[in-house]
């Protein structure tokens, strides 16, 4: 995740070439997907963790919007 505020940061700064950005967005698309794979998993676990037998029942997360 700090990698990717970095990069978007960097980018944000408009220090880098046409090349240099492309590369970095190219970059933080990867980033991007690592962590929201990473966010699946993680979620996954605590539904199985909360019910083994049946973790489709399991309620999603409120977010702190809905709350």
């Amino acid at each position: 995740m700090q990698a990717l505020e970095d990069l978007v940061g960097r980018m944000e700064a408009g220090e880098m070439s046409l090349e240099e950005s492309l590369a970095a967005y190219e970059r933080g698309v990867g980033l991007y997907r690592s962590c929201q794979a990473a966010l699946e998993q993680a979620e996954l676990r605590v539904r199985l963790l909360s019910d083994p037998a049946q973790p489709g029942d399991a309620r999603p997360f409120e977010s702190f919007d809905d709350a």
